[in-house]
């Protein structure tokens, strides 16, 4: 795989006022206000970038004044060096995954350390910035990254356009373009890569992870030649990732039979274990449906987004309460009785009570619909005007309805999305009906999608089927770290069932289950929120310390640790004690 033709590699230099891990922002201008472009309309390579890095950096990690960041955990030096970063292709794909590897004029040629990160979510190529680079890069190691096909290069049908490798907007034709879907008419609205590529990226996550791994090296060989090659066998390589990109790193794990990584950590992640757990759609689809109104009873009143001003539930989930009820799926006759009964069928399905309460953030954003629709369009492998259930992404407009965007928010699409609409201007349109719950009738569309045996049903499970992990080598050390509230990715569907099925087959993880983190580290700056919760971020940063201790430092790899005990933050600012780290 070293002989891979990555075509064009782009090579930028990052020094003085700008630097690799915060483009020279700082700590202070990471958390700020984004300053405007000089030409809205036409950004420079440059000032996307440094967008893009914030962005990412803001998307993942709690940078409020009472999270601690730089203060109790991490933090953000000036590390001048170099990028590279070019468009991969894994044979067979649609669609190319950028990768991108930061070099720190630092780097430690008598420690060679190489960290892959994919990034969480379906962020774009700095996704894991947070994670990898702040903890390798001012520690001289080199940080390959890659979007593991997805990212924000959404084409716009209304204009023909996308984005180029420098994060610029470019025509169809014009040059090579991170995403480009087949021709259709303006009224197909936006692409986004990973829903709507015609690939199933999901199941090549750990192949991207390999591939970036490989650029990585091949990089430092250009960087070094006096020095190459780099090779797994003289340069250690660390796979570490967040959610999504956690969820990659153990796919890759699980493809590892030449011994390329030295570790692994992943925090939180999406990992779907044959025959173990469930699949992060099965409990999307659910959650669209159920949680609102399990969230109505009176056991979650005190969650955060869980009650309005009036001390009672957003009116759209009691309606949902009365609508399975019309359904036949509730018997009671009272909102009490109704959301009981909710309650119960998904305590009965494995949800806990802590990811339902922490959930109550992703039900109040609409997260669980907007999730379904953009995976049942990948795995399905629908074009942008063929997503399932009446699905499509589009320009907001006046009064919230579709429209073209505006050249100046699209310009910004690179550097701002998330890789997954609604936001920067795109929002998710159709799957709704004229009625008191509108959002009902497309989320039992994309529900029958899973609990359905015809073609199109049995077409999906085999694109989720396609993404389970494989059993990573005997002796490689894995540490997997998650949040005990975490209400996205609940442990006792991705991370227990994986440890379990590991420890059965004779392999010995790490795990930490961390009391009171969740899922989204930057929701904790929300008001009522961090208050009851700690960050995950510093636990991920811990586990790779304990593994650059032992593959540089010769500790004994342990067999267990003990869990952290962590406690709530409280109204104040984080304090180290609260963590609780073993």
């Amino acid at each position: 795989m070293r002989d891979v033709d990555y075509g064009e590699v782009i090579l930028t230099e990052h020094r003085g006022n700008d630097d690799l891990l915060s483009a020279g922002l700082g700590l202070a201008g990471l958390a700020g206000v984004p300053s405007p472009f000089a030409q809205p309309l036409d950004p420079t390579a440059a000032e996307l970038r440094r967008r893009a890095i914030q962005s990412n950096w803001k998307g993942i990690a709690d940078l409020s004044p009472l999270g601690g960041y730089g203060r109790v955990y991490g933090g953000v030096p000036d590390v001048p060096g170099r990028e590279y970063q070019a468009f991969a292709r894994l044979p067979g794909a649609r669609a190319p995954h950028r990768v991108l590897l930061q070099l720190p004029d630092h780097f430690d040629l008598h420690k060679r350390c190489l960290l892959v990160a994919p990034s969480s979510g379906s962020r774009g190529v700095y996704g894991a910035i947070a994670l990898a680079g702040a903890w390798g890069l001012p520690r001289a190691c080199a940080v390959a990254y890659t979007d593991k096909g997805s990212g924000t290069g959404y084409f716009d049908y209304a204009d023909d356009s996308g984005v180029a490798l420098d994060g610029r907007r470019a025509r169809r034709g014009e040059v090579a373009l991170e995403f480009t879907p087949a021709p259709a008419p303006a009224s197909a609205g936006i692409a986004a890569k990973h829903m709507n590529s015609g690939d199933n990226p999901e199941a090549d996550w750990g192949r991207d992870v390999i591939q970036a791994a490989q650029f990585g090296l091949a990089m430092l060989d250009r960087a070094y030649p006096a020095q190459a090659p780099f090779t797994p066998q003289n340069t250690r390589i660390i796979a570490t990732g967040v959610s999504n990109g956690g969820g990659a790193v153990l796919q890759a794990a699980g493809l590892d039979r030449d011994g390329i990584f030295a570790g692994v950590v992943a925090l939180a992640p999406n990992v779907n274990v044959p025959e173990h757990g469930r699949a992060l759609y099965d409990y999307v689809t659910e959650a669209a449906i159920w949680l609102p109104c399990a969230l109505s009873d009176q056991r979650f009143a005190s969650a955060p987004f869980a009650r309005g001003p009036n001390g009672q539930p957003p009116p759209a989930w009691s309606v949902r309460c009365a609508s399975l009820r019309a359904q036949g799926k509730l018997s009671g006759s009272t909102l009490a009785a109704q959301s009981e009964q909710a309650w119960q069928h998904l305590h009965t399905r494995g949800w806990t009570d802590e990811a339902i309460a922490t959930g109550a953030s992703t039900t109040a954003f609409d997260l669980w619909r907007v999730i379904a629709a953009g995976y049942a369009s990948s795995y399905l492998r629908r074009s942008a005007s063929e997503m399932p259930c009446g699905f499509h992404y589009a320009a907001i407009g006046a009064g919230g309805l579709p429209d073209v965007a505006d050249a100046a928010t699209r310009a910004s699409w690179w550097a701002e999305g998330a890789g997954i609409p609604p936001g920067n201007g795109i929002g998710l349109f159709g799957g709704t009906t004229v009625s008191t719950d509108p959002t009902l009738s497309g989320s039992e569309c994309l529900r029958a999608l899973w609990a359905g045996d015809d073609h199109v049903a049995q077409a999906l499970h085999a694109s989720v089927a396609a993404t389970a992990v494989r059993l990573p080598r005997r002796e490689l050390p894995l540490w997997v770290v998650h949040g005990a509230s975490d209400g996205l990715l609940p442990t006792s569907f991705t991370s227990e069932p994986y440890v379990a099925w590991l420890r059965d087959e004779g392999r010995r993880p790490l795990y930490w289950k961390v009391p009171y983190a969740q899922h989204f580290d930057a929701f904790l700056a929300l008001p009522g929120f961090g208050d009851k919760h700690v960050p995950l971020l510093p636990y991920g940063y811990a586990a790779l310390d304990r593994l650059w201790a032992h593959l540089y430092e010769g500790a004994a790899w342990p067999s267990e640790l003990p869990a952290p005990s962590a406690h709530p933050r409280g109204a104040g600012a984080l304090q180290h004690d609260t963590l609780g780290l073993p």
